[in-house]
């Protein structure tokens, strides 16, 4: 499926390692990750929650990742956290190249979309589908299906840019 449309998951594109080592570090990092996650595997059946509490991250990560049980809100959840807090060398670039206030990764609280103008986010795009390929781009369709009015002119300029 092309373009940035709903039914397409950004979050399950990624490859099943990456999820599992997103979710290991947010399990491990986050009490309330593990939790939900562990309340999410005992709902579902099969595992019950007292024999997940003594799992190691990286097992329920694996066994979250392979049951897909995530919700899509877990998904826009997981990749903020990739972008703002796990691998933030993208978004940093964009804002960066945007002319955006930001510290890191992390947009200034007080500024409010649009973040930038047009030419500002066509330029920012550029340089992030040049710096960083394939993850720039699924970089630039989270933001795109997630925040398309704080960014003008994204959703257009992934549209020569379809999905693999």
């Amino acid at each position: 499926m092309g373009g940035v449309g709903m039914s397409f998951s950004l979050y399950r594109s990624l490859p099943t390692a990456r999820r599992v080592a997103l979710l290991t570090r947010l399990i491990s990092e986050r009490k309330e990750s593990r939790a939900l996650f562990i309340q999410r595997m005992s709902a579902r059946g099969g595992f019950r929650a007292v024999v997940l509490l003594k799992w190691p991250a990286a097992r329920l990560a694996y066994e979250v990742v392979r049951m897909n049980a995530q919700t899509a809100e877990d998904e826009v959840d997981l990749l903020q956290a990739l972008y703002v807090d796990i691998e933030p060398a993208i978004q940093t670039a964009f804002l960066h190249a945007a002319g955006v206030r930001a510290e890191g990764a992390t947009i200034d609280e007080t500024l409010e979309p649009p973040y930038a103008a047009e030419p500002m986010v066509a330029s920012a795009a550029g340089l992030v589908r040049d710096q960083f390929g394939a993850d720039g781009l699924h970089y630039l369709r989270t933001i795109a299906r997630y925040n398309p009015a704080g960014w003008p002119g994204i959703v257009a300029l992934l549209a020569d840019h379809p999905q693999a």
